[in-house]
């Protein structure tokens, strides 16, 4: 498994500085890969530096993700005004050009502030068909990247534009690039009332399964919590159907210790997603498969017994 990490958890031990937060975070066994944020991680170093940084450290990069502040709040690729959405899709083409030079593959686009707060705000239509229209455009500006739409249903917006798998799903269908696929993360997931192994097998069955963020929490909100910690079983049919498809992306820890330690706390999640990948095999993918194809509750329910063994 490759299995990547959030720096934000750490940075706030390290005085905000990312290359001593990239260095701790290579001191923890299991972590291979990291996801940085653009341009948000590279406010104090140059690219060179960080990659540099990277090289010294053993890390490789995964991919950037897109972080949109200050005036996208109204929107970014979908924002009403036509000049804030074009400085958006220039962010977007800036990190598609450092992640290729850091060596990632991934480009997520997580669209937290396009959607809406009240009824006739928005037009959805003309807001939906914009958004489209950048995604493709780069999607064609970097074709030798994977473009990842990552949905969530609420915050920072009432109402997201792309709120769920399906959405997300005909986004990446009307958009019709090979290059554009979903990245899925499990609090969100339950955030809009999905059962996460469901939404996964939908991604993962066209091939457009680009990212895995792994957490927990009680689907009310963005609780971050460490991995299958609250929903255990969801969590492991979670990794079943990860095997299942052969997902060879990196795994990403996107939680948030608050009054955890950290590092502490990105190990208990190495710990976790070991410990959990090994239940699978030892329940076994074929005897799994069979006990789904019974249809049978109590059938399904043994298999909870059997991981307490």
């Amino acid at each position: 498994m490759k299995l990547a990490t959030r720096i934000n958890s750490i940075l706030p031990t390290v005085n905000g500085d990312i290359t001593s937060a990239l260095r701790k975070v290579s001191e923890i066994e299991g972590i291979t890969c990291v996801d940085l944020n653009y341009p948000e991680h590279f406010s104090t170093y140059s690219i060179s530096e960080v990659k540099e940084t990277l090289k010294e450290a053993n890390l490789e990069v995964n991919g950037l993700a897109l972080r949109f502040r200050s005036h996208f709040i109204n929107g970014e690729l979908g924002n009403n005004d036509k000049g804030i959405a074009e400085d958006a899709f220039a962010l977007c083409k800036e990190a598609a050009d450092a992640c290729r030079d850091l060596g990632g593959k991934v480009i997520t686009l997580w669209l937290g502030f396009d959607g809406f707060d009240y009824p006739f705000q928005v037009d959805y239509q003309k807001a939906w068909n914009q958004v489209k229209e950048y995604v493709t455009a780069l999607a064609d500006y970097a074709p030798d990247l994977q473009i990842s739409i990552e949905y969530k249903p609420y915050q920072e917006r009432s109402y997201a534009l792309i709120d769920s798998i399906g959405l997300t799903l005909l986004m990446v269908s009307e958009v019709n690039r090979e290059n554009v696929g979903v990245t899925v993360d499990y609090c969100h997931m339950l955030m809009k009332r999905e059962n996460p192994a469901y939404g996964l097998s939908l991604a993962a069955d066209k091939g457009k399964l680009y990212g895995v963020h792994l957490n927990d929490g009680y689907g009310t909100h963005d609780d971050g919590l460490m991995v299958g910690t609250v929903s255990l079983m969801q969590t492991l049919e979670f990794m079943y159907y990860l095997k299942k498809y052969d997902y060879n992306g990196a795994i990403y820890f996107d939680t948030f210790p608050i009054r955890e330690e950290p590092l502490a706390e990105i190990r208990q999640n190495v710990k976790a997603i070991n410990k959990i990948n090994s239940l699978v095999d030892e329940l076994g993918l074929e005897n799994i498969q069979e006990i789904i194809s019974k249809n049978d509750a109590i059938a399904a329910n043994e298999l909870f017994f059997q991981c307490l063994k």
